[in-house]
Parts: structure tokens; sequence; C-alpha cells
């Protein structure tokens, strides 16, 4: 019995792997290429479900679970579909159908209780954004704000900041006296 046996492959299941790998590879940088780099991105949840089905396509394709052809087939469809959302969501008419809004949880150094529970955060996960965020005190805080793909942003500072960054924030007019 060969070592191959005893692994459950062959040179010809491992030369066809290779190969596979590299073309859904070469697919994945020209299909990037033709589309930019915001096929990728992780900006909304629908950037993050179609890196997901690209991260899992690439890999069923590479280890042989799917054809080759499939596979580029199933890339080129998820990059087609994520440049149409991608576009429809710079029209004002899609935005509200394709996006989340983001979600102020925290207005100065006041934990708004009721986004939180809308955004299903515990104290514990933003205690633990603030710390990673680097505060050391509530009162640095000016706001956290859930954004679209899941992450806390934590604005911090002594002094105010421009209300533009929280345009389109829900929740924003709770800090209308900490601005």
């Amino acid at each position: 019995m060969s070592v191959l046996d005893a692994l459950g492959t062959t040179w010809t299941a491992i030369a066809a792997i290779v190969i596979s790998a590299i073309a859904v590879y070469l697919a994945v940088l020209v299909l990037t290429r033709l589309t930019g780099v915001r096929s990728l991105a992780k900006m909304s949840s629908f950037d993050f479900a179609a890196t997901v089905a690209v991260g899992s396509t690439v890999a069923s394709t590479a280890l042989g679970s799917s054809p080759l052809l499939n596979g580029v087939a199933a890339l080129a469809m998820l990059y087609g579909l994520q440049y149409l959302i991608a576009t429809l969501r710079r029209r004002h008419a899609f935005r509200g159908a394709l996006d989340n809004a983001p979600l102020l949880l925290m207005a100065g150094p006041e934990v708004l209780e009721g986004n939180l529970r809308h955004a299903r955060v515990s104290r514990e996960e933003l205690w633990a954004q603030l710390r990673l965020s680097g505060v050391q005190r509530r009162d640095q805080v000016r706001a956290v704000v859930m954004e679209t793909t899941g992450d806390m942003s934590v604005l911090t500072g002594d002094g105010g900041f421009d209300p533009e960054l929280l345009r389109g924030v829900r929740g924003a007019d709770a800090l209308q006296g900490a601005r």
C-alpha cells in the first residue's frame, strides 16, 4: 500500500486540485479586476454575504467538490450580482431596501438601552468594543455606532464632531446636546 493510498488520494486527484486552485484563483483575480475591489469589500450585509459566498465557491471548486467550469460560472454570477447590488445601492430609491441603517448605541457616555436591544448587543460586547478602541473612561466617548456591517465605530474626543459623520444613523437625534 502506498502513502497516497493510505491518505485516500492519487497523484491525478492532487494534480486536478492544483489546476483547479490555480484556475479559480485566476478567475477571482480577473473578476475582481473587472468589477473593482468593491466586490470584496465588507461595507454592508450584502458585501459580507457575497464575500462568504465567493470564499465558499473558491474552496469547493479548488478542492474538486464542484467542477471547475461550474465554479467559475458561479463566481461570475456572484460577482455580477454584487456589481448589480452596488450599482442599485447608489440610487436613492433602492438604498432603504438594500441597506440597514447604522444605529447609535451610545450618545456621549450614555448607553442607549433600547438601541442595544434592537441591535442585539450586550453591554459586555459594548464594553469590549470600547476597550478595543482604547477608551479608558466613558466620558471620552462621543458616540458609538453599530454600522451596517455589524462592526461598531467608536467616536472619541474632548471636543465636538462633524454632525455629517452621523448622517443616516438611526437615533443620532439623541446626540443633539452632546455635540
